[in-house]
């Protein structure tokens, strides 16, 4: 019995050790202390003694360090031996950017406190008058009918306007001339116009994020910024970024574009540069381009450089007008116009200081452009999908309520309900998501496993909803004309799920591949002592990180068991209604270290190869990240209890997600023994989280049906201004269906009762005001809201002449815009 005693004792000081993660100090003084109080008690007995030589020799291989090293060492030259080896491009992607929430998630035990209090991102004065005043102006501007079928482009004026109001400036500093603004409202810009015009929205981002004014202001010379960052800010130089070849998308290190480091003459002088050869393709603002962007690979046989031929990835800018340049077809991507088209180069000579950053930065292209990803990725394709999915939750809510089948409203059924929940969480999600990563970005950080997870998650639940929503309209959606407000946004839902990394890479390739060393504590460390040209380097920061790295990964195990068991109910986190989705978060976080190091062990070098098991990691780190997202964003908000049924739906949606990914994971890891004991660990009672309940979609659909606070959040920041548009008709209808439905039970009442004649609604009204079952007042009411709903369900119709589109010269009318030849 005492021997029994005992052992209890020693698993509960083991597992709270564990559990919390105590410095080996604690350790040794924990474990001597609890020897010598059962030496107290029981004398040195054989049990006794074999325990304390037991812990002495423990005690004084780990803390002794030159003795620690000595085990430490086959387990570094077997590392060495089984790490799988890395490309160049592969090294400089996962360098790039840096750690922010994310890791906390990644590190098994996240401090929510810490979550919550992130700066909240706000606007400046000059931010918010610029939204309020030439953006509110630049989407009255726009009509997206006239810009995708009748233009296939932005009219002259746009072109003009966005130019003088500095829309190709957001990211360039003051002293070059241009808005310098926050990474936030260059989000909230991008947001509003998107919902308005993707063809718009996108022409102003491209000079915004990945490209020549980012990269100028990174690694630019002195010389570069002065003369081209006044220029792109005025809208005098319009930039292209040409990366992508026919041979190479989401590969870019397989480009075969090339330049050649030689002399020759340029500007009537002998010059060193370089000879360019390329073929790129999918490249946005080519064909009305001033200044090309360009990556390739560069060469230096005759070593006029230096003493290395292959010098690899390089940007250079290159004016248009450069010879041998070939420039302004368009491609068409899924019926939205927005300048794209492919570029080609034939022997095109450039002078070597061209390069951007100049000399220095030969070889460094695929870092820079890793490194600028990292922070845009988080910004320019989010706000666009954003923007689209407010206007699509303001309008589908209030269509759902104006629209009627079998006598009442569509969105009373719940066939409805359950795709309209959908749209308003999934905005939800993707709102808290876009900010939290963009406010990492105002923070200094270039988060670029974050970016990677909402440009994925955010583009990806986009798409879902478009669907939905197109599903929710069924004829109102397809047809498409000026009064369709879903036909365009639902063509083009996959345009972002394919630029800046395309989904199917994002998910199986960088998410958990670049996340897991990023931010995994250690793991990064020992991968860099190993790289290490000094052994005994090596060896020392080997042995210092792994060492952490087993009581890191022991520490995961027993959190995962004890949290399985008790169902995180021993988790301290922040009070209130969503307390039990921090709880369930963190034994998640820990549940995802564990597998990580579990695959990691089992799996070796192979799990780079093995995407579908990476992939599955990674959507649990995503999924914590989004409900992370969603706690912040509630928060942030001042936790109004009405948001409760989206906050619920998200975090309902998150954990089943999470669940989900981990039970296809254990099902299909390749370690059969491992599998079944990781799946006692982390689901001890089994599988218990389940998809969002039927209640939750009632209610998400009830507060968009109507003129609530939450709708009216849900939508913020998308271009609702009240004249003349669609969208002020949608609400304009909404609001007079509301105040007529009384009105409208009471003639049905009094059709049902024989009290009044007439075979439609209109003629039946007219009974009743002949009646006087409604007074005059009442009819009124009820007129404007029947044409207001007509009004709004109608669909556009044409002529066969009318649909054939109106052909114009696209360079023709760039040049208008901009005073040049094309």
């Amino acid at each position: 019995m005492i021997g029994f005693i005992w052992l209890v004792t020693f698993l509960l000081v083991f597992g709270t050790l564990a559990y919390q993660r105590a410095s080996l100090v604690i350790w040794t003084i924990s474990f001597a202390l609890l020897l010598a109080f059962a030496t107290k008690l029981h004398g040195f007995t054989v049990s006794v003694s074999l325990s304390w030589m037991v812990y002495l020799t423990l005690a004084l291989l780990l803390n002794i360090t030159p003795w620690r090293r000595r085990l430490s060492q086959p387990l570094f030259k077997f590392y060495c031996k089984v790490m799988p080896s890395m490309s160049h491009t592969e090294r400089d992607a996962i360098a790039s950017g840096t750690v922010t929430w994310e890791g906390d998630l990644f590190r098994g035990n996240p401090d929510w406190q810490k979550l919550l209090s992130l700066p909240t991102p706000m606007l400046t004065a000059e931010e918010q008058a610029f939204l309020d005043g030439p953006v509110e102006t630049l989407c009255r501007m726009l009509s997206d009918w006239d810009i995708t079928h009748n233009r296939a482009d932005l009219p002259p004026e746009v072109w003009e306007f966005m130019k003088k109001q500095g829309f190709f400036g957001f990211i360039i500093p003051k002293e070059y001339g241009g808005k310098q603004f926050s990474a936030y409202a260059h989000s909230q810009i991008i947001t509003k116009v998107s919902g308005r015009s993707i063809t718009a929205s996108t022409t102003i981002s491209v000079p915004n994020s990945l490209g020549p004014a980012e990269l100028l202001l990174h690694y630019g010379t002195e010389e570069q910024k002065h003369y081209y960052l006044p220029r792109l800010a005025r809208g005098e130089e319009i930039p292209c970024f040409a990366l992508t070849s026919p041979d190479a998308g989401s590969d870019a290190s397989a480009m075969t574009d090339y330049g050649i480091v030689c002399f020759a003459e340029h500007a009537g002088q002998k010059t060193l540069g370089i000879r360019l050869n390329w073929n790129k393709r999918y490249i946005t603002l080519a064909p009305v381009a001033t200044v090309i962007g360009l990556a390739f690979k560069l060469y230096d046989p005759d070593r006029l450089l230096g003493h290395q031929e292959d010098i690899g990835i390089t940007c250079a800018l290159i004016p248009r007008n450069t010879p041998g340049i070939t420039i302004g077809r368009r491609h068409f991507p899924l019926n939205t116009p927005f300048q794209n088209g492919p570029i080609q180069g034939k022997d095109v000579f450039i002078p070597i200081d061209w390069i951007i950053g100049g000399v220095k930065q030969a070889g460094n292209g695929w870092r820079m452009l890793m490194e600028c990803l990292a922070a845009g990725r988080a910004i320019t394709l989010p706000a666009s999908t954003l923007g689209g999915a407010k206007v699509l939750s303001y309008a589908t809510g209030a269509y759902a309520h104006i629209r009627k089948q079998f006598n009442m409203a569509i969105g009373r059924f719940e066939g409805i309900e359950e795709p309209l929940a959908r749209i308003g969480a999934y905005t939800y999600i993707m709102d808290a998501a876009r900010t939290l990563a963009v406010s990492s970005v105002d923070m200094g950080e270039k988060p670029a496993v974050a970016s990677a997870i909402v440009k994925y998650h955010v583009t990806e639940l986009g798409r879902k909803i478009a669907i939905d929503g197109m599903d929710i309209h069924g004829g109102k959606g397809i047809c498409l004309g000026p009064k369709n407000y879903l036909g365009r946004g639902y063509e083009s839902s996959p345009i972002a799920i394919t630029v800046e990394g395309a989904n199917i890479l994002t998910r199986n390739m960088i998410i958990f591949g670049q996340g897991a060393l990023r931010c995994h504590p250690y793991v990064l460390a020992e991968l860099e002592a190993a790289h290490l040209s000094d052994p005994k380097a090596g060896l020392i920061a080997f042995d210092k990180a792994v060492m952490k790295h087993m009581a890191f990964g022991m520490s995961n195990v027993i959190r995962s068991v004890v949290l399985g068991l008790t169902s995180s109910y021993l988790v301290v986190a922040p009070r209130g209604k969503t307390k039990r989705y921090f709880q369930h978060a963190t034994r998640f976080s820990s549940a995802l270290a564990m597998m990580t190091d579990v695959s990691m062990l089992t799996l070796g070098g192979s799990l780079k190869r093995r995407e579908n098991i990476s992939a599955r990691l990674g959507d649990v780190l995503s999924y914590l990240y989004l409900l992370s997202a969603v706690l912040k964003h509630y928060h942030t908000q001042g936790e109004p209890v009405d948001d409760l049924p989206l906050v619920r739906f998200a975090g309902d949606y998150c954990l089943y997600e999470i669940q989900t990914r981990l039970d296809e994971l254990l099902r299909n890891f390749p370690n059969r023994w491992a599998a079944f004991f990781l799946r006692r660990l982390i689901f001890p009672w089994g599988l218990h989280f389940t998809k969002p309940k039927d209640k939750l979609n009632h209610k998400i659909a009830q507060l968009l049906m109507t003129t609530s606070e939450t709708r009216r959040r849900l939508s913020a920041g998308a271009y609702l201004a009240p004249e003349e548009n669609v969208l002020a008709d949608i609400q304009d209808a909404l609001i007079k269906t509301i105040a007529s439905e009384p009105i409208e039970k009471a003639i049905k009442s009094a059709k049902r009762n024989s009290e009044i004649v007439g075979y439609t609604i209109l003629e039946q009204a007219q009974s009743a005001l002949e009646k006087k079952v409604i007074t005059m007042e009442q009819f009124d009411i009820f007129i404007q809201a029947e044409e207001a709903r007509q009004k709004v369900i109608a669909v556009d119709d044409f002529t066969t002449a009318e649909l054939a589109r109106i052909i114009i010269n696209v360079d023709q009318s760039y040049a208008e815009s901009n005073g040049t030849d094309g």
